[in-house]
């Protein structure tokens, strides 16, 4: 029976490694979810900023509060994140070998804490330096700090240094990257040998057992009071992160779309897919005018045939006169000498040159 178990609990030879496309792919799950939620977010504050404003305000917050209860939940059901979860991932401790622990059992305390840390406090503080640095770079253009002064020194020697900075983190991850793919490494990412785990690829018996705790905390019963109340909050705290992991789940893709609509990429395809299209020249231009022949010489008026003097629009066609003669013509007949448009002495433009 122990030849058996162990059998079970053991992973394929070279078949639990999860591809490079895996891994990005789950990391870019969440990074793909925040942006479109943040809009949503940004909708609704500015129908109804008395309501809505301090969601908007407050927004990095609340979101890191909700990552941390859905990490935490599913780090403690699955030993994986949300996205790891989703595309069939866990997360095993550095140096455990063929003879794996069911997805169930949880990650050791100390791989438990470091995970949740790292996946939840790293981003919040990554988009509050981002943040820190954007709004330092506007009060430096407007600064009123002396020249001379210590901290005006300090925050540029600052931001002259994280540009540096930031390159070496991205540079950190993507050499990691590249070993991963080359088989170097066996994380994809830094954060993972932080926190002492590597991913691998759920079983066929990670499965039956996550169904199997999932089935038997739905059917279990107990009659301690205390006993009984902490149930009650798990299944609170659980039914919360469930309910959030499947609306994600069932919306996500939804949410990959409007983060990809409105990103600022995108923006100018959305431009010319939504702009109103060029008017086309009014038809009987492209004949001989009815009332008159346009003169050659721009600067001629199409009535008197002579240089124009206080030249005056049409704004109804956008052909230019003599102030005396259009006026005359409206007033007589409202309507365009050149196109025949109906219009009323109201639709008279001065033009002011740069000589007058």
């Amino acid at each position: 029976m122990a030849e058996v178990g162990a059998h079970l609990t053991a992973a394929p030879a070279g078949g639990d490694r999860p591809s490079v496309f895996e891994a990005v792919a789950q990391d870019s799950l969440m990074a793909a979810v925040k942006p479109a939620l943040q809009h949503l977010v940004k909708v609704l504050a500015e129908s109804n900023p008395a309501r809505y404003g301090s969601f908007w305000r407050w927004f990095d917050e609340i979101y890191v509060l909700l990552d941390l209860l859905l990490q935490q939940h599913y780090l403690a059901r699955c030993s994986a994140s949300f996205s790891e979860n989703f595309y069939s991932l866990k997360r095993i401790p550095m140096g455990e070998g063929t003879r794996q622990a069911l997805a169930t059992a949880g990650l050791p305390k100390r791989q438990h804490w470091k995970s949740l840390l790292l996946l939840v406090l790293v981003p919040y503080l990554k988009r509050k330096l981002e943040k820190l640095v954007s709004s330092l770079r506007e009060e430096d253009e407007y600064s009123i700090h002396p020249p001379s002064s210590s901290w005006k020194r300090f925050y540029r020697a600052f931001l002259a240094a994280y540009p540096f900075v930031n390159m070496t983190w991205e540079g950190w991850f993507l050499i990691q990257q590249l070993c991963y793919i080359l088989g170097k490494a066996q994380h994809h990412s830094p954060l993972l040998r932080l926190a002492g785990v590597r991913l691998v690829r759920l079983t066929a018996e990670d499965i039956q057992a996550l169904e199997k705790k999932l089935a038997g905390a739905t059917s279990s019963q107990t009659h301690s009071f205390t006993s009984r109340v902490q149930l009650a909050l798990r299944k609170a705290l659980g039914g919360i992160a469930f309910s959030l992991s499947t609306g994600l789940s069932v919306s996500v893709f939804f949410l990959q779309f409007l983060d990809w609509w409105y990103s600022s990429e995108n923006q100018e395809t959305i431009k010319s897919l939504t702009a109103l299209p060029t008017p086309p020249p009014p038809v009987h231009l492209d004949h001989e005018p009815s009332s008159a022949l346009l003169p050659r010489l721009k600067t001629v008026c199409p009535l008197c045939r002579k240089i124009r003097v206080n030249a005056t629009a049409l704004s109804t066609s956008g052909f230019v006169f003599c102030y005396r003669c259009i006026y005359s013509h409206v007033k007589a007949h409202q309507r365009c000498p050149v196109t025949g448009y109906a219009t009323e002495l109201q639709h008279l433009v001065k033009l002011y040159s740069p000589e007058s």
